[in-house]
């Protein structure tokens, strides 16, 4: 049975990378259409929390219980993540920031080991490593190297909120009364689209272009089909399908796995949008490729066996009270 979940759970981690991985190639074109970045992001947020909000009807029960874990989840895990992502956009090249916000598996790692004071096995590090490498290789960072400290910062920022995103992912899963995982994502959007509106100011938007067509590698396709994809498939299924994913596996393993997305958004671009890849940038996807094997196959380390309770030696009566 676990190793059934676990193939199960790593089936869900890369089909939820593949879907993150293709938010790219459709939003892209909206963006090149005249829709302005932050814009985007809210209509994807915003999105998404409409169609989930019938489940947070129904999981009502889950603002009382657990009101900390689902304002976690959208101010860090959704609206964080993409604030402090396009914060560090605008002001260091795009490899160099989509490179510090996956370093969040890795800081994962850290904050396993040091904080929470669990064990890291051996192949989840040693994947990351390699993983980091190749992501590297996949964004070319040696091609934008003239960085700015704030930029920097706000991309370790980004990295930060997607660490704890496998966080809140996992928060819960073990215990008798652990959260639903779509009750905790449909809350997560509707608090990430109240803070995404207070920075994306959505009054602004130009929906002229969304009433339209965008071109995707020279093929005119309807903007509300490309907005579409990007909530139901890029938004909706990739985050129910990874926070399943991280309960299933662990944080740690689910985290390494994520790398896949960098790969799987370059990969996508290059056949729908016709952006070049580079030899290094096919190095590079093989790396993280086989850093998220190497973590996948990794074992936790075995736990130490409980000592037995002492026995009593003493008689005692049926009802478990010592005879006198």
């Amino acid at each position: 049975m676990q190793a059934s979940g676990k193939n199960a759970g790593l089936g869900l981690a890369l089909v939820s990378a593949f879907a993150f991985g293709g938010s790219g190639v459709a939003a892209k074109p909206l963006i090149e259409a005249g829709l302005d970045p932050l814009h985007m992001v809210w209509l994807r947020v915003a999105g998404a929390a409409l169609v989930l909000s019938p489940l947070a009807w129904r999981h009502r029960d889950l603002l009382p219980r657990r009101p900390g874990l689902l304002a976690g989840f959208g101010l860090v895990a959704v609206a964080g993540v993409q604030a402090f992502y396009f914060a560090s956009l605008s002001r260091i090249p795009v490899g160099v920031a989509l490179l510090l916000e996956y370093l969040g598996p890795a800081l994962l790692l850290g904050y396993i080991r040091f904080v929470q004071r669990k064990p890291v096995t051996r192949g989840a590090a040693a994947g990351a490593a390699v993983a980091v490498v190749g992501l590297a290789c996949v964004v070319e960072i040696w091609a934008g190297l003239s960085l700015d400290l704030l930029g920097v910062l706000f991309g370790l920022a980004a990295a930060c909120c997607q660490a704890f995103y496998f966080v809140f992912a996992d928060q819960g899963a073990d215990g008798e009364d652990a959260p639903d995982p779509l009750g905790v994502i449909a809350y997560g959007m509707l608090i990430g689209a109240l803070v995404m509106t207070v920075i994306a100011r959505p009054w602004e938007i130009d929906w002229q272009v969304l009433g339209g067509d965008a071109s995707v590698g020279g093929t005119m396709v309807a903007a509300p089909v490309l907005l579409g994809w990007v909530v139901l498939v890029a938004t909706v299924f990739a985050y129910v399908t990874g926070v399943v994913s991280v309960r299933r596996l662990s944080p740690q393993v689910a985290g390494v796995v994520a790398f896949l997305e960098a790969v799987v958004a370059t990969v996508f671009a290059w056949i729908l949008l016709g952006e070049h890849l580079s030899t290094w940038q096919i190095v590079g996807g093989a790396l993280v490729l086989g850093g998220a094997f190497i973590a996948q196959s990794s074992r936790p380390a075995p736990q130490p066996a409980a000592e037995p309770a002492p026995v009593d030696r003493e008689p005692t009566r049926a009802w478990g009270v010592s005879a006198k």
